[in-house]
């Protein structure tokens, strides 16, 4: 566990005391910080209070005495409405922040790479692990992507800390340096909790806040918005490098992928490096768009290009995003629990061509209205959760006739029944999964135990 030792003998709140914050709140503690922790969900603070973390309601909380206010990132201090804590700090000018910065605070040695993006940041920050760890280099993933980073080990020079960054958590890292940033794209997302489509661009640009002259910016091309914001970098004071990346077109300077291959135009050669085909865990085009990103920053760690694309090939994949759970009597069950919103559902949907689509949840802005052009690939649309009514109206008007079933297992049955050698069964929800589920890995989970004892007893592959 990294100590934050900078908080010593000082107050600090830590409110929100799920993974990230009750790891957070310990840290502090053992760090000698003066804490003062609080959840508004009463297993959360039994769970603290069993771990020694002493709780403080908030309006109790030593507000003019804290040095910080560790916020979870789903608790919001501005928009649609701000949590209590964070109306507190702000009147008592108490910094708000996220568990990361801590860690950034206190590792300062440590090269960083940063990653961001609407969708495909997960499966980057974990391909970028897997190719510095499989080359011999030093390196760690955390943030957003599932683990807390004060859980990470302590590295100075000789570790990289890849770090997956959500707009959440970039609205709270004011101590974030990194010699690699990336910005995969920019689609609408999130937008109630940043006041619009603005407020969510300036959120995705705070990841460039500190780099400078020998930095790298990784950026899409292939949206507008991240388009501008890569115009914006460029135009900044001690700029980093602008390093374009694409799967649409050429980018001069850049990493691009195109016709199934590979171009590395960094020194520009416009050589190219891979055959995507080899990468078998990292099929379409949004994938394509990762290994881009992937194998820039790979550069600029100083790799070559055939150790990259070798490693890149060897990458297992990442649990909930086209995640291949088995294949039962020539029909592949697929978990992409991991897609929350409708672009990102779509990146899954255009990898193959007959479908049996599971869907719903708490659906974000937009439903699955843009998906609609895909909808001729579906053998059977399954709806469960919340959603259910306006999806199921959205597939009617796509000429698909849902099947309501409530729940995964109902879900699953049916498409089980249905679903036909060559076929595939696909998690892929669309939908963020709190109305049934603790987390989008508890709902994906849940899918991978569902299907596994379905498929006793089948001629499972």
């Amino acid at each position: 566990m990294i100590l934050p030792t900078a908080y010593r003998n000082k107050q600090v709140a830590v409110v929100g005391l799920a993974r990230s914050g009750l790891v957070a709140a310990e840290a502090l503690m053992r760090a000698g910080a003066l804490v003062s922790a609080w959840d508004d969900n009463s297993p959360a603070r039994d769970a603290a209070q069993a771990a020694g973390i002493p709780l403080v309601p908030v309006v109790a909380m030593p507000w003019a005495e804290l040095s910080a206010l560790i916020l979870s990132p789903g608790i919001p201090h501005s928009y649609p409405k701000p949590h209590p804590a964070a109306d507190l700090a702000r009147g008592a000018g108490v910094p708000i922040l996220v568990d990361v910065d801590l860690l950034l605070s206190t590792q300062t040695a440590a090269p960083m790479i940063a990653v961001t993006g609407t969708n495909g940041k997960s499966t980057t920050t974990a391909l970028i692990e897997h190719i510095l760890t499989e080359t011999g280099h030093t390196a760690s993933m955390g943030g957003n992507i599932g683990v807390p980073a004060l859980t990470l080990p302590a590295y100075g020079p000789e570790g990289t800390y890849v770090l997956e960054l959500s707009s959440y958590q970039l609205e709270r890292v004011p101590s974030l340096t990194a010699r690699t940033t990336i910005l995969l794209n920019i689609t609408a997302d999130h937008l109630d909790r940043h006041g619009g489509m603005d407020g969510y661009i300036q959120a995705k640009s705070l990841i460039f806040q500190h780099q400078g002259e020998n930095d790298w910016a990784i950026i899409g091309m292939d949206d507008a918005p991240s388009r501008s914001l890569a115009d914006k970098v460029r135009r900044t004071e001690r700029a980093p490098r602008v390093v374009p990346i694409s799967v649409l077109a050429p980018v001069p300077g850049g990493v691009y992928a195109l016709d199934g291959h590979l171009i590395d135009d960094l020194d520009g050669a416009a050589v190219e490096v891979l055959v995507l085909d080899r990468a078998a865990r990292l099929p379409g085009r949004h994938n394509a768009q990762n290994i881009c990103a992937a194998y820039a920053a790979a550069r600029h760690a100083g790799l070559t290009a055939a150790e990259i694309c070798d490693a890149i090939t060897r990458f297992p994949g990442l649990a909930h995003r086209q995640e291949l759970v088995a294949t039962v009597r020539g029909t592949a069950y697929i978990n992409d629990s991991k897609a929350t919103n409708a672009d990102a559902a779509e990146r899954a949907l255009v990898c193959y061509p007959a479908i049996h689509w599971i869907l719903g949840g708490v659906a974000k802005s937009g439903g699955i209205d843009s998906l609609v052009a895909h909808f001729p690939r579906l053998r059977g649309a399954y709806l469960i959760g919340e959603a259910s009514d306006s999806f199921a109206e959205t597939l009617s008007h796509g000429g698909v006739t849902p099947l309501f079933c409530g729940t995964l297992d109902v879900a699953l049955h049916r498409a089980m029944a249905a679903a036909k050698p060559g076929e595939v069964v696909l998690l892929s929800p669309a939908c963020a999964s709190f109305d049934q589920y603790k987390s989008f890995e508890h709902r994906g989970d849940h899918f991978r135990d569902l299907v596994r004892t379905l498929s006793q007893g089948e001629d499972a592959q």
